[in-house]
């Protein structure tokens, strides 16, 4: 009996799973592995909400394998060891993995290849099987990446995906494969109240939901918050529980203005996948440098504070913040909003805003994360560096009656219509006892110090 393996990693799903399907032409017997990486928990990335989402994703898939005849292998510890030692038990004569574009993918894939290769076990990594189309398909003359998402968007556009992959029907897994329980959301503590379900089931139910009632008003719907129309995928495409080339699609066979719409949201991830492929240190540092003096973690304490917990005086940057607390996820113009008053109104430092995401989102991941706080604090690929968002304008025209502000901020439940996003204006025996603070900065002040900051007196 020949065997392969499969390292999954951000692909937990068997829809439109190349790897898997590589694996199964390939030998008679496959080995479906995870491995509960240590690096992972070291490096902060392990965080309460995206630990009960995996552990989700992880119990699907098993259940999923099972249906099948097989089922899911979980084991602990450093990548390498683990795949080698899984390799070794079962003699598997190859591996499967999907490509990563982070330094951490990069470096993971790296020592695999090396160890495994002498073991004489061959490493086959597969591309576009966490975007929809695989970063480095298409560069413009003279550069190995797009900066500027208009052109890519063209060029994206204009490829043929490959045709998505159904799940298989049988998947037979050698007894020698051993390893250990999954990890349940029910013994992972501090985990947002409203945290979705996780799982390639749960996904395919909420694409599918959302497609019969919203994907054709998207492009109307998808920048009101209250409106709450979103599809809320994005948990599902940071673990693989979803394929955005299947996404893509479902999508354009219901032809239309929305679906095309969420198309190119699809389209901005790849984006970002293309440029940390070939940049990976934009994970940490500024893509585009403009000189700027961040203010750090001691001298902006006090506003970083007020900021992370929903308490800035300003209504759609305070509700934006409490639903990241409450649900682990934010709707994508809140995100916007809040992430322009840190780094331009309050001119803190992009990688300081980016943390605190990262350690409550549960689709935070480094790729998309990074690079949109970069995009929004003027040092990434957006072609208006100096833009400021202000939130009061923002919550008028996105929010105009106030409904998202009142759901997340119950201080201002009172306040009718659009005074809401400006409570400072109301009379002071009305504010006495609302118990909602005063802005932490005037926004004029704000904007002064942005553009002295970046120099466009």
């Amino acid at each position: 009996m020949t065997v392969a393996v499969v390292l999954f990693t951000s692909d937990l799903r068997l829809h439109d799973h190349p790897p898997l399907h590589a694996a199964l032409r390939a030998a008679d017997e496959v080995v479906p592995l995870f491995v509960r990486d240590p690096a992972v928990h070291a490096a902060g990335f392990d965080v309460p909400n995206r630990a009960a989402f995996l552990a989700d994703c992880l119990a699907d898939l098993d259940a999923s394998l099972r249906e099948r005849g097989g089922r899911l292998v979980v084991r602990s510890g450093p990548v390498a060891r683990e795949v080698r030692a899984v390799a070794a038990a079962c003699g598997a004569a190859e591996v499967h993995l999907a490509a990563g574009v982070t330094g951490f993918a990069q470096r993971r894939e790296e020592r695999l290849r090396t160890r495994l290769a002498a073991d004489g076990v061959a490493l086959h990594v597969h591309d576009g099987v966490v975007t929809a189309l695989a970063p480095g398909r298409v560069t413009p003359n003279g550069s190995d990446h797009f900066a500027v998402f208009t052109a890519y968007h063209r060029r994206w556009s204009r490829e043929r995906l490959r045709e998505p992959l159904p799940a298989p029907e049988t998947v037979r897994v050698p007894a020698a494969a051993t390893g250990e329980e999954p990890p349940s959301r029910a013994r992972t503590a501090d985990v947002s109240p409203g945290l979705a379900t996780g799982g390639e089931t749960a996904g395919r139910e909420r694409f599918a939901a959302w497609a019969r009632t919203d994907l054709a008003r998207y492009a109307d719907l998808h920048d009101d918050p209250a409106g709450d129309a979103t599809s809320r995928l994005s948990p599902y495409l940071h673990f693989g529980a979803l394929s955005p080339a299947e996404l893509v699609h479902r999508a354009r066979a219901r032809g239309g203005i929305g679906p095309e719409t969420f198309v190119r949201q699809l389209c901005w991830r790849d984006f970002h996948h293309q440029i940390l492929a070939v940049r990976p240190e934009a994970s940490r540092q500024d893509y585009r440098s403009r000189g700027d003096q961040w203010r750090g973690e001691e001298e902006a304490a006090g506003d970083i504070a007020a900021w992370q917990e929903g308490r800035t005086g300003y209504p759609l940057v305070d509700a934006g913040m409490r639903q990241l607390r409450h649900e682990g996820w934010m709707h994508n113009r809140a995100r916007l909003v809040t992430a322009s008053f840190l780094t331009k109104t309050l001119y803190v430092d992009w990688r300081i805003g980016a943390r605190h995401f990262l350690r409550h989102l549960v689709d935070g991941d480094i790729v998309n994360n990074q690079l949109n706080w970069q995009w929004v604090a003027g040092t990434g690929t957006d072609s208006r560096p100096h833009r400021v968002l202000n939130p009061v304008l923002q919550g008028r025209r996105y929010d105009p009656d106030g409904a998202y502000v009142r759901r997340w901020v119950p201080e201002l439940a009172g306040v009718e219509g659009g005074a809401v996003h400006e409570p400072w204006r109301l009379p002071d025996d009305r504010r006495a006892v609302l118990r909602y603070p005063e802005p932490v900065i005037g926004l004029a002040e704000g904007l002064a110090r942005f553009r002295e900051a970046r120099g466009r007196r």
